[in-house]
């Protein structure tokens, strides 16, 4: 084998309603990529057991992240769409690199702190290995590329660091097997059976803050709904929200400086750009010393504009339960095919008996 075959990866949990957050920073990437990329677009149900375990309808909240996929471009017959549980590759995948992780690089992990939060002993094991399971996601299919936003950026350097010494580990027996990739580590040459996934982070609005307070990412869990704009909204209430989004007394500035220490100026100009496909600098052109007064309806145009539709979309894809299944079910099982040829060689690798 001479090289990696390129690939992007990148999966969604289906934990509360998606918002513009998870369109500008995830799904609108998802849909550029497959132009240019062959893809595997996930939504990681087992991931959502660690943020609670018992759910009243957890299959309806997966199929409706699906739906949010369909509804904006992806399309499932060229690239591959499917739920995480329905692949027991993962889980096992995961397992090993449970066995090749540190627990001292789990326990640097910024989010198990911030979610464990002072009770971490009473934290479930889940939420301490999910950067496994997450490593695992992207590896069990080889994947060269993930896009991933500020919040994941640290647990595909996980990813990088598990894929690099598994390699490490297992160089010897990889080559022996004539099923690895040579690849420079320092001064070292090794034979890698698992490539070290890059990041594709970028754009205008790869982060994008709570409409009622700049400082705090937009969440689904925030108490207030008018904190966020759900891809689900109509145009009415995704006009009202932005109308009532927070701002201060000052004009916009003229240059991308300017935003400085005005958090909520920035994240609104943030949120023009990446639906305008536009640099903050070029809306800052056209808008720079107006008064908030009239940049907000022409941003409000523009998200019902670009949202609208695919509200509209995606609660009709919803509406048609047995097309979302059948595009899981399919999607599935052509992951199943790919994931199943990765794990027969790691088992190899590993040197579990098979056959």
């Amino acid at each position: 084998m001479s090289a990696f075959k390129p690939l992007v990866f990148s999966g969604v949990q289906p934990t509360g309603n998606l918002h513009l957050g998870n369109y500008l920073g995830a799904i609108k990437k998802f849909v550029a990529l497959q132009d240019t990329s062959d893809c595997i677009y996930c939504v990681v149900d087992l991931h959502s057991l660690t943020a609670q375990l018992v759910y009243d309808d957890l299959a309806d909240q997966t199929r409706s992240i699906t739906a949010a996929f369909l509804a904006s471009g992806i399309d499932p017959k060229k690239h591959i769409v499917f739920n995480q549980s329905r692949v027991m590759q993962h889980a096992e995948l995961a397992w090993i690199f449970n066995c090749v992780a540190r627990i001292g690089w789990m326990n640097k992990m910024t989010q198990f702190k911030d979610k464990a939060g002072k009770d971490r002993e009473n934290a479930s094991l889940g939420l301490l290995a999910y950067p496994s399971l997450m490593a695992a996601d992207i590896l069990l299919y080889r994947a060269t590329h993930v896009p991933v936003g500020e919040d994941q950026k640290q647990h595909l350097e996980l990813t990088r660091d598990i894929a690099q010494k598994f390699n490490n580990d297992f160089s010897d027996r990889i080559a022996g097997l004539g099923v690895g990739v040579e690849m420079q580590v320092g001064e070292e040459t090794v034979n890698g059976f698992f490539p070290i996934t890059e990041p594709v982070i970028g754009g205008p609005a790869a982060r994008i803050m709570s409409l009622r307070d700049g400082s705090k990412k937009m969440s689904k869990s925030d108490p207030s709904d008018l904190s966020r704009i759900n891809l689900t909204d109509d145009a009415d209430t995704i006009s009202k929200k932005i109308r009532k989004a927070k701002t201060d007394p000052e004009a916009l500035p003229s240059e991308v400086d300017g935003l400085e220490s005005r958090p909520e100026a920035e994240n609104l100009v943030g949120i023009y750009a990446g639906l305008a496909e536009m640099s903050k600098a070029d809306v800052l052109k056209e808008f720079g010393g107006q008064q908030f007064s009239v940049f907000k309806p022409a941003l409000a145009d523009l998200a019902v504009e670009k949202l609208a539709p695919i509200a509209g979309e995606m609660r009709r894809i919803q509406g048609d339960r047995a097309y979302v299944d059948a595009v899981l079910r399919d999607g599935g099982e052509r992951a199943g095919v790919l994931a199943e040829t990765t794990m027969k060689t790691v088992r190899d690798i590993v040197g579990l008996l098979q056959g």
